[in-house]
């Protein structure tokens, strides 16, 4: 009797390298960012890996640039999503090497938050088309992402349309997520992990990157480096701030002099 074929999981990506002899100019964008001109390679976790630091670091950037480099649309979505409304992307992927393993990524998906909108559009263009293949909005639930609020289409594309066995990039999931939608990102994030799947995230969120089984690079003026959790600027001030939200607001907002109008 055949045996049934074992389906691949990940990880998919080992490692990400910038091929400095490539780089046009080290004082050009986006290759003048600290965190891209001091970049060599940048090992992933097999199941994990955050992206975070202030905005303008070059997270996005990054992301966007790994997208392009295994064949996703910089403006998100699936390989079979090539649309483009507005070419904003650097040609910093035409710069890189992304090393990859032996398995063969099942699924493949670009959430990038800012542009999720036109994905979802993209989607109700394409269904309209005539096709012998199910809709594509089944893979999201089934129902219009226009018809539901912002946090509630993420979801569905979390839940529904992510399989497990692939690869996940996802630039500030959080954008649309309340903080109790966060802590439950994180268990859906763990099921897929459990079946296979391997996620690059950007984020700023201090909740979702808790999640233990991950690596994290925080992006800054000194280039990129690994950090814990505990260590991240975005535990120590969340953390300082909920322990005494009093004592912190009222240092931010005390004035220097008498209030406007006095004496």
């Amino acid at each position: 009797m055949r045996k049934k074929a074992k389906e691949a999981t990940g990880p998919y990506l080992l490692e990400l390298q910038l091929l400095r002899d490539r780089v046009p100019s080290f004082d050009q964008y986006p290759y003048s960012l600290p965190a891209i001109r001091n970049l060599d390679r940048l090992p992933f976790h097999p199941k994990v890996t955050f992206l975070v630091g202030e905005n303008g670091a070059g997270k996005s950037t990054l992301l966007e640039a790994l997208a392009s480099s295994v064949g996703l649309n910089p403006e998100g979505g699936s390989r079979n999503f090539t649309f483009a409304t507005r070419a904003s992307h650097s040609d910093l992927d035409g710069c890189l090497r992304v090393a990859k393993t032996m398995s063969m990524a099942r699924d493949s998906y670009f959430l990038r938050a800012e542009s999720f909108y036109n994905v979802a559009t993209e989607i109700e263009r394409l269904d309209k088309e005539p096709t012998f293949d199910p809709p594509l909005i089944d893979s999201y639930g089934g129902r219009s992402l226009h018809e539901q609020s912002h946090g509630e289409s993420f979801f569905a594309l979390f839940r529904h349309r992510f399989r497990g066995s692939g690869l996940y990039l996802m630039d500030e999931p959080e954008a649309a997520l309340s903080p109790k939608q966060q802590v439950e990102f994180l268990s859906v994030l763990h099921d897929h992990c459990k079946k296979g799947g391997q996620f690059v995230i950007a984020t700023h969120s201090p909740i979702i990157m808790a999640y233990p089984d991950a690596r994290i690079y925080v992006l800054s003026e000194d280039g990129i480096r690994e950090v814990p959790y505990q260590k991240t600027e975005h535990y120590l001030v969340t953390r300082g701030f909920l322990a005494n939200p009093q004592g912190m607001l009222r240092t931010l907002l005390a004035e220097d002099g008498p209030a406007e109008g006095g004496e």
